[in-house]
């Protein structure tokens, strides 16, 4: 089975020249569960660190080797071993792979994942539910075997993307479909203790150039977790996203650790306004100051986030580098953003 690849979707769509230029089961989300409460963000156990001697707090996320989003490729055994090399502290799963992996040959991996000191990060969701229903008909059955399979090997957290428009379907019925489809994904899930993490697409060149727009910032996202009502569903967030969406730190600040599964990290390039950046020309984090990296990290580590964080640069040089020297820019660039809270 293959993880619907946003890379991938992004260059079909420019081939075909258009890469230019709720209230339901509210109090079954994370997500409003504070809301719910009474409680103001940051009173759920993970408060910022009050003045008067407290000490700091400190980050609880991993810095996540994703190879094929820094452009490596790299096989599932070949990823443990670069990522325990540059100093990574997780490596996304290839989900395909483990789940075939006989017993023996998995226990050995497993033992060396932890021999180097690495956890796993995020598999990507090889359901295409944003297409025909056949098509998410037939990743759907296939979904319970890979999620029996990886269970297996300690994968414990899913990753997906929205497409932040549509051709033929309004955002009530677009957002009806995404609701039933979704929440059959995450039933399936978490019946082997499995999270969803859903990504949304935050620049105004993405969703604008659709008929009908959709889904394209962390409030809309919140509604749509609400409505979907598993308790095993959040956010997977992204700093690309979150700038070009124009939100704050503010907004981190509304969630708490439960509300995250996943995290990804880049940079933009320099001398282009918010609402004109391009989906897929980003770069290494840190490496023009564009997006409030400090910032944002600080507010993950205020609200206690435990998950992976990788890198998804978008940036066509490492590609054409030779695999240490991606990797030693990639880990090198992600450790400089760390740094930043710590």
């Amino acid at each position: 089975m293959t993880t619907i690849d946003r890379r991938l979707f992004l260059k079909s769509v420019s081939a075909a020249g258009l890469a230019a230029g709720v209230s339901l089961a509210q109090g079954d989300s994370p997500i409003f569960a504070a809301r719910k409460s009474g409680e103001s963000p940051g009173k759920s156990g993970h408060s910022p660190a009050a003045a008067g001697g407290e000490p700091a707090l400190k980050r609880k996320f991993t810095m996540c080797l994703s190879c094929g989003m820094i452009g490596v490729g790299a096989d599932q055994r070949e990823a443990i071993r670069l990522a325990s090399r540059f100093g990574f502290e997780a490596v996304d799963p290839n989900g395909d792979f483990l789940a075939r992996l006989p017993d023996g040959q998995l226990q050995e991996l497993l033992a060396d994942l932890k021999s180097k000191k690495l956890v796993w990060g995020s598999a990507g969701l090889p359901v295409d539910f944003r297409g025909e229903e056949a098509a998410f008909a037939a990743g759907m059955k296939r979904l319970a075997e890979l999620a029996k399979g990886v269970k297996r090997a300690g994968v414990t957290r899913f990753g997906t993307w929205l497409s932040p428009s549509h051709g033929t379907l309004s955002y009530e019925a677009n957002f009806a479909q995404h609701a039933r489809r979704l929440r059959e994904v995450a039933k399936v899930l978490g019946d082997h203790g499995q999270r969803l993490g859903l990504e949304y697409v935050g620049p105004k060149t993405s969703w604008a150039r659709g008929r009908f727009p959709f889904i394209h910032s962390m409030a809309k996202m919140k509604e749509l977790i609400a409505e979907i009502g598993r308790d095993n569903v959040g956010l997977m967030l992204d700093s690309w996203h979150w700038y070009t969406a124009h939100e704050t730190v503010a907004d981190l600040l509304s969630l708490r650790n439960s509300d995250v599964v996943c995290c990804h990290l880049n940079d933009a390039p320099k001398g282009i306004v918010v609402d004109e950046q391009i989906d897929n020309r980003r770069a290494l984090p840190c490496a023009t100051g564009v997006i409030d990296l400090k910032g944002f990290l600080g507010g993950l580590v205020r609200i206690g986030y435990d998950g992976p964080i990788a890198a998804e640069p978008f940036d066509r040089t490492l590609a054409k580098l030779p695999k240490d020297d991606a990797l030693a820019r990639a880990a090198a660039a992600m450790k400089k953003a760390f740094a930043l809270v710590e």
